[in-house]
């Protein structure tokens, strides 16, 4: 039973919510500034899982966490969306005409970019993270200072929300992906979801050829990330999300793009959360 899991940020923060989301028993946080840090956690044993964002619908790939998860050998067995609403939080009492600086983590920043230019007086800082900034504010009794972060973290610390829902496309989601050591102990039968990763050569086709193969074998293609291979300029590799049916079909697709990509292997076998 998973009993502690490592989160980037703190209570509040959006990766916290999720683990109160996903999880059926309740689980103790190991809070972590940098996913870097979560990481390290989850291969000292410090933590059972982790919790890592992996995309968003409005910002895109979170493109250093699929390397983090590909090269420290983790396993992605489960995922859950998240509806991110950003709010502007500072001490009670305050107005936005009192804040002169926000700070957050850049994803947010990025995400609610069109709603400070009505604002030009608050400059923009960016943080490690969102709750945190709201932990800071309420600890140090920061004047003049907001934080962008969930409704949870201004009831955490005690902030008044000052603006509420500031993010420029409302419907903003957030992909997280649950992480292991080991791979899913999900049954067979319940696996509908994979994440997988391989190379393509420079012959002319080479990943159309993969990609036929996955829809010969019934896979839909859900998410494709390039990344690029340090070690070899101008090869990459490639990161695929499918969902399928028949766990059956994703055993021969893997079979078949084991011998035709290079450097072939499975990030992870889940279910899929949009059902």
């Amino acid at each position: 039973m998973i009993k502690t899991v490592a989160i980037q940020g703190v209570k509040g923060s959006f990766h916290h919510i999720v683990t109160q989301q996903f999880f059926d028993n309740p689980v103790d946080s190991i809070e972590c500034m940098t996913f870097d840090r979560v990481v390290d956690s989850l291969l000292s044993k410090e933590s059972d899982a982790g919790v890592m964002a992996l995309e968003n619908s409005i910002a895109g790939s979170i493109i250093p966490n699929y390397a983090l998860i590909d090269k420290n050998e983790l396993h992605i067995v489960g995922e859950h969306y998240l509806d991110i609403q950003h709010n502007l939080m500072g001490l009670k009492g305050q107005s936005i005409e009192d804040i002169k600086e926000v700070y957050s983590h850049p994803m947010a920043l990025l995400q609610c970019k069109k709603f400070f230019r009505q604002y030009p007086h608050i400059k923009l800082v960016e943080d490690k993270d969102t709750a945190e900034v709201a932990q800071r504010i309420q600890e140090k009794q920061l004047k003049g200072v907001g934080a962008i972060a969930s409704v949870a973290a201004a009831e955490i610390f005690e902030l008044d929300i000052l603006a509420e829902s500031i993010q420029t496309i409302k419907n903003n989601e957030t992909r997280f992906v649950i992480v292991n050591r080991k791979n899913s102990a999900v049954p067979e039968q319940e696996i509908n979801k994979a994440s997988v990763k391989f190379e393509a050569n420079h012959k002319r086709g080479s990943l159309a050829a993969i990609l036929n193969v996955m829809s010969d074998c019934k896979l839909s293609l859900t998410k494709i990330q390039s990344l690029p291979i340090i070690e070899t300029p101008w090869k990459y590799a490639f990161f695929v999300d499918v969902t399928f049916d028949s766990y059956e079909d994703f055993k021969k697709a893997k079979a078949l793009i084991d011998i035709m990509g290079d450097g072939f292997k499975v990030l992870g076998e889940y279910k899929n959360a949009k059902l």
